[in-house]
């Protein structure tokens, strides 16, 4: 298993040096020798131990996709898309009003170097059509919780954002520091597309650049670099963080949750690069 393990970050990390100059800090991109079960043990990717529900192991969480199916920054490396799955059983720490199954990166202990400098994060999302969300909810899709657990230094959402009177709840919704509120970037959630998103974060300056395209298209800048408090380090997620309807105070153990859960989202090209020296990844 050693040598297996050795042999493909081997062969990443020589593809990643031909396909992109900038230096990573992080790859989230699975290459296509790895299964669900691989996720069940520590490995080099991603946390076997959170964030999923009591008693569950990740080959009950996530659905590997074929390369084919890769978005943006997948193709070129031929690394595939992995799904997060929530059900019933996705209670995790015994928030029983929630329904969570997330991906932290292995290297990201909430004290890393990837919450300082300036770096970009990089993921692709993509709807199941078989799995679909129920968006009379809202839904946290990736977001950058604080080291004390106090905030989210950015957030993305989708569903019906809970005290706001969400127009259309079919939407991606990126928020700044939920401690400010300030809703940064806004867009359609279209079916059978990948909505690509980098994140310039500067953690010296406290300003967040965000960068946006669909399907194959080069990634824009969207909203130039505005202030948003990013301190307090923490650990980035990705997946699903499903939040309850008609919830009274903690929202985590008061609120409704249907019976039958069956959802999944989709990401890909999960990765973080330094931009200290300017360097950012607009395609592959």
């Amino acid at each position: 298993m050693f040598f297996a393990r050795l042999s493909w970050a081997v062969s990443l990390t020589a593809a990643l040096a031909v396909a992109q100059e900038c230096t990573l800090q992080f790859d989230g991109r699975i290459p296509n020798e790895l299964a669900a079960a691989d996720f069940d043990v520590a490995n080099d990717i991603f946390s076997n131990a959170f964030v999923l529900g009591q008693g569950l192991v990740f080959s009950q969480a996530l659905r590997i996709l074929p390369v084919a199916a890769g978005s943006l920054f997948d193709i070129d490396l031929e690394t595939e898309p992995v799904e997060t799955l929530i059900s019933d059983d996705s209670i995790f720490n015994a928030q029983v009003a929630f329904r969570r199954a997330e991906l932290i990166p292995t290297s990201n202990d909430g004290a890393d170097a990837s919450t300082q400098g300036v770096k970009t994060l990089h993921f692709s999302v993509l709807k199941d059509g078989v799995r679909p969300l129920n968006l009379s909810h809202e839904y946290q899709l990736a977001f950058l919780e604080s080291a004390d657990f106090s905030t989210n230094q950015f957030v993305l959402k989708t569903g019906s954002i809970l005290g706001q009177a969400t127009a259309d709840p079919d939407t991606l919704q990126l928020f700044g520091n939920l401690n400010d509120g300030q809703l940064l970037f806004n867009t359609t959630f279209e079916n059978g597309v990948f909505h690509n998103f980098a994140l310039q974060l500067d953690f010296v300056q406290n300003t967040i650049q965000v960068f946006f395209s669909r399907a194959n298209d080069a990634l824009e800048s969207v909203v130039d670099a505005v202030d948003n408090d990013l301190s307090g380090q923490g650990q980035f997620h990705f997946g699903l963080l499903k939040k309850p309807v008609n919830g009274v105070g903690d929202i985590t153990v008061d609120g409704d949750q249907p019976a039958g859960i069956n959802e999944g989202i989709i990401y890909g090209g999960i990765f973080q690069e330094d931009s200290a020296d300017g360097c950012i990844s607009l395609s592959p």
